[in-house]
């Protein structure tokens, strides 16, 4: 038998023991009692609409992994992000606290720097597994702490790191270096604007990775924070493929984000990409043969975009809801969410059940058996009942966010009732609008004058749900925000000479 031959038969007898292993593993796993602390699996979409997944109602962007998931698991309705922008909403989620709490409120961030970082004395979602005998991983967009700082995911609980720390490198799918948990990693193929090695795909690559080393070292929890479908529109052709000469199209010239010659094509693609890769965790999961031992979750941070050449009015990204990303209305607030336990999680069932980011932390550590060592004081509360199928779900007295540009924005969610003020730098002085979400889901008819006594309620949330924070102020900017920024001005100065691109990184 020559060489080759003799390689490619060992080859192909070696994935057939791989492929047998593998089915052993889950009929085995099918067949054994689940484990008693869940692993868990959060997927986290950038920028993902509500209504731009099939089981939610899309048409024209195909999603059959995540239409499946749902199928296998539990949809929720009425699940909204911690913020109508990426940074606070990652930090809800990581510590329980709503925006009103929350050591990050906004955006406030340098190029490359990272955003605003969260202290090192942070509890975060991540340490408290970590001490519950989890081991932790991420792959994707962190946005809570630049390189050196204490914000950093290897401060903040996890054992693995592996993406973007800073939100403005990630406006470019093809950028020219990551960090592997404190390692910079040149991306030399994308160096110079070349566009070779796609970050979506190397997350996932990380994830599948993570998940292989982690089976059968005790329960684990894998963070998956894409980077998709936020602009630039990047994709690779394959992707871009299936789309490609299906709609009119008018080219997107670019700016800050990439231009496009099919800006709906390149969308869709990006969305129908990532679908494809949750399809490849979720199976992973499966072969492995902790299918009934995995809690998977996927959810995005906040509405679809209004820039970078992104048509959501073509998609009807926000489905009936009112406005985008940025905005604290329902389209900027309220997200896909889907969770599949298999065997726990009854197939095929939704729940309408108002929950938000902040819930996930107590969620988690309910399901893991330490709801006693949660932090007291948190704003979320646990939806395992609701998960699970069982009494006893605790019903909130409201939701809350803020969101600080401009004007400032903030808006409370009470039952059926959503109350939005736009000027919150007005304080008192500023008008509340109020709309009955069961009869009025786009948010079209202001019924404030009608209901006096709900005002009343939403007026003493906002004023009084809230705690000041010296970085997000309705008022006059706080000297601790104008030290950072100049402090953040400098180290990003530096950051964006080409020199730097090169510094530190090991030979």
């Amino acid at each position: 038998m020559k060489r080759r031959d003799f390689l490619v038969a060992a080859a192909a007898a070696a994935s057939g023991c791989v492929r047998a292993t593998q089915h052993k593993d889950a009929a085995e796993g099918a067949r054994r009692k689940p484990a008693a602390k869940p692993n868990i699996v959060f997927i986290l979409a950038d920028d993902l609409g509500y209504n731009e997944l099939g089981c939610y109602g899309q048409r024209k962007i195909r999603t059959p992994n995540l239409d499946r998931l749902a199928a296998e698991g539990m949809r929720f309705t009425d699940h909204y992000s911690g913020s109508p922008v990426c940074a606070p909403s990652r930090c809800t989620l990581m510590t329980g606290y709503h925006t009103g709490h929350a050591y990050v409120r906004g955006n406030l961030g340098r190029p490359r720097i990272g955003q605003l970082p969260m202290p090192v004395e942070t509890v975060t979602l991540a340490e408290l597994l970590k001490k519950e005998g989890y081991r932790t991983g991420a792959a994707g967009k962190w946005g809570l702490g630049g390189p050196g700082t204490t914000g950093h995911p290897n401060q903040q609980g996890f054992d693995h790191w592996f993406g973007y720390l800073d939100q403005w490198n990630a406006h470019s799918h093809y950028p020219d270096y990551m960090w592997r948990n404190t390692k910079k990693i040149i991306l030399e193929k994308n160096v110079g604007g070349k566009q070779v090695r796609y970050s979506h795909d190397l997350f996932t690559e990380e994830a599948l990775t993570f998940l292989r080393a982690s089976v059968g070292r005790g329960p684990f929890f894998l963070y998956v924070p894409y980077a998709v479908p936020h602009v630039s529109l990047h994709v690779p052709a394959d992707s871009l493929a299936e789309y490609k000469g299906k709609w009119p199209e008018t080219p997107y010239k670019g700016g800050h984000y990439s231009g496009h010659p099919t800006p709906r094509a390149a969308y869709a693609a990006m969305i129908t990409r990532m679908d494809r890769d949750v399809g490849r965790i979720v199976a992973l999961v499966k072969e492995l043969g902790v299918e009934r031992d995995t809690l998977v979750v996927f959810t995005s941070d906040n509405g679809p975009t209004y820039a970078g050449g992104a048509d959501s009015a073509f998609f009807e990204s926000a489905g009936p809801l009112r406005g985008l990303k940025g905005s604290v209305y329902e389209g900027g607030i309220r997200v896909p969410m889907i969770a599949r336990w298999t065997g726990r999680i009854e197939p095929g069932s939704t729940s309408r059940l108002p929950c938000a980011f902040w819930d996930w932390l107590p969620t988690f550590m309910d399901l893991a058996g330490a709801a006693g060592r949660t932090p007291k004081g948190i704003d979320g509360v646990s939806i395992a009942p609701t998960l699970l199928g069982r009494s006893g779900q605790k019903r909130r007295e409201y939701l809350y966010w803020e969101h600080h540009p401009g004007r400032g924005m903030q808006a409370v969610r009470m039952g059926p009732w959503k109350g939005v003020r736009l000027n919150a730098r007005a304080g008192a002085e500023a008008p509340i609008q109020l709309y009955n979400l069961d009869s009025d889901v786009g948010e079209q008819k202001d019924v404030a004058a009608e209901h006096p006594d709900v005002v009343e309620k939403m007026t003493a949330v906002m004023d009084g749900g809230r705690t000041e924070s010296p970085y997000y102020t309705f008022g006059a900017p706080s000297k601790a925000r104008d030290e950072w920024f100049a402090k953040a001005r400098v180290e990003s100065a530096r950051m964006l000479q080409p020199e730097w691109l090169h510094e530190g990184v090991e030979p």
